[in-house]
Formats: structure tokens, sequence, C-alpha cells
């Protein structure tokens, strides 16, 4: 499937009051998180939460520039980054060669069976 028809299909499901990923990719990791985090991450992905998106995103990113200080890791780099790419068009792209590589390497974190957190 190409870039172009992921990045389309997210934005029509982004419309409609899903969440604004709308990648099976992006879900099938959400899935795997805590609930609590879990439910943090759906809040963030809704259209509606843009404008606490946008500013979690960028201290994310800073927070991960500043991972040599101690509490800050690097870890808050990509989730920034990820974040960031519901709103910033030049980051989609990059989001879904980061999706590709873990559908290629890791195949196992997007198994639905292995979900830790399988909300219905």
């Amino acid at each position: 499937m190409s870039t172009a028809s992921n990045e389309q299909r997210t934005r029509s499901k982004g419309d409609s009051g899903e969440p604004a990923g709308g990648d099976p990719r992006l879900d099938a990791l959400v899935r795997r998180l805590p609930p609590r985090l879990a439910g943090a991450v759906d809040y963030l992905l809704q259209p509606s939460s843009r404008w606490v998106r946008i500013p979690s995103g960028v201290l994310l990113v800073v927070g991960g520039v500043l991972s040599f200080l101690p509490v800050l890791g690097i870890w808050m780099l990509p989730l920034g980054l990820a974040l960031l790419a519901e709103d910033v068009p030049a980051l989609r792209g990059a989001r879904a060669k980061v999706f590709d590589w873990i559908e290629r390497r890791k195949p196992h974190w997007l198994d639905p069976a292995a979900a830790k957190n399988d909300r219905t």
C-alpha cells in the first residue's frame, strides 16, 4: 500500500471522530500499552485534542534532546515526533517509513494476539 493512500485514509478517518492516527499499525502499538497510558495516547490522538497534542509533542522532543539530564530520556524524542506527525505533514512520510520498518523487522509488535491492552 502506498504512503499517499495511507495518508489519505488517515485524514479521512481523522475527520470522522476516530483517532487522528487512523493507521491500524498505530492502533496495534497503542493496544500494547498499559491501559492508563493507552487511554492518554488515545486522548492525544483525537482530532479535538490538537491544542494539547502539539505542545505535548514539542515538550517531548525538547525532553528527548535534553536526555542527558536526569529524569528525561531519549525515549521522549520518537514519541514527541510521532505526536507531531499528526499535525505536521512533513513528518507523516517518516512515520509511515517507521511503521513499514516495524512491519518488516518487528512484526510481533503488531500482532493482535500479543496485545496487552485488548479494548473491544
